[in-house]
């Protein structure tokens, strides 16, 4: 009788590592949690439909609409929640197969290298014609010059003056240079007015979502703030923001910069009134 290894000694021992690591959607779910948000912030602040994120952090990534979309969802997720989403998206990868291959450059390099060379101007036939231009109006000159030489010289020894239908040559008159026009104001609310609450939101670092509302809840504004953009809002007592990425915002409320330390990537729900940035 053979001694041997039985089939049950040579099954792999379990991965502990892969089981102790949660999930991509579990990981998101625990984030939001221990970050005090609900499914809903997180979809006001992203901008991703409730039904992907609660899809997302149950690991169905079949509502995103393919790898590059879940991909991207699970990027910005990761950043509302705080999260590095390097790690997230790389065991995303590894779960479906790897990251697609890069769309190939060649095209692109083909259209660079048929494209027509930009010629610079002939500056040689330009001082050709410039040359030509100049000998004529000499010759035409020195023409005209040979058939009223005489009178003129006639008239200057007899002491006369020119007939007095001839007009003397018109002074030019200098155009008025026109008012500059006055460059816009950094601030829009410079001048804000003492019984309103006046709030300018720009993005001078990076691009941000926001949201406006009144005192009354009426949204005055609910989208994606572009790099280097700017709102600015106005009600008669209050009003409501919420900032999805607070680190790339800049706020100027009734006229004066509010100093903050938010972070990138952070949401903040801010209120202010009449009395700000004084009162609170």
């Amino acid at each position: 009788m053979s001694i041997g290894n039985s089939p049950e000694d040579e099954r792999p021992f379990p991965d502990e590592s892969q089981e102790a690591r949660p999930s991509v959607g579990r990981a998101l779910q625990q984030a939001r949690i221990e970050a005090g948000l609900t499914v809903d912030d997180v979809s006001s602040a992203t901008r991703v439909r409730i039904a992907i994120v609660h899809a997302i952090e149950a690991d169905d990534f079949a509502p995103c609409g393919g790898d590059v979309y879940a991909r991207g969802h699970i990027r910005t997720l990761a950043r509302a929640v705080h999260l590095d989403p390097a790690p997230l998206i790389a065991q995303y990868d590894a779960e479906h197969g790897g990251r697609p291959a890069p769309t190939p450059a060649a095209p692109l390099f083909e259209a660079e290298r048929i494209r027509p060379e930009r010629r610079g101007p002939n500056w040689t036939a330009a001082m050709v014609a410039a040359i030509v231009v100049v000998i004529g109006f000499v010759g035409f000159t020195a023409f005209k010059g040979g058939d009223g030489g005489s009178d003129a010289k006639s008239q200057v020894a007899e002491g006369t003056t020119p007939a007095a239908g001839t007009s003397p040559s018109p002074t030019p008159t200098k155009d008025k240079p026109a008012a500059p026009t006055p460059e816009p104001s950094d601030s829009a609310i410079a001048a804000a007015p003492q019984d309103k609450v006046t709030v300018q939101v720009s993005a001078p670092n990076g691009r941000s979502w926001i949201s406006a509302k009144d005192h009354n809840g009426r949204m005055l504004f609910d989208g994606l703030l572009k790099k280097g953009e700017s709102k600015t809002f106005q009600d008669s007592s209050k009003i409501n923001l919420i900032l999805g990425d607070a680190g790339a915002i800049e706020l100027y409320v009734n006229g004066k910069k509010i100093e903050d330390n938010f972070k990138p990537g952070q949401v903040q729900r801010l209120t202010y009134t009449k009395g700000d940035p004084v009162a609170g």
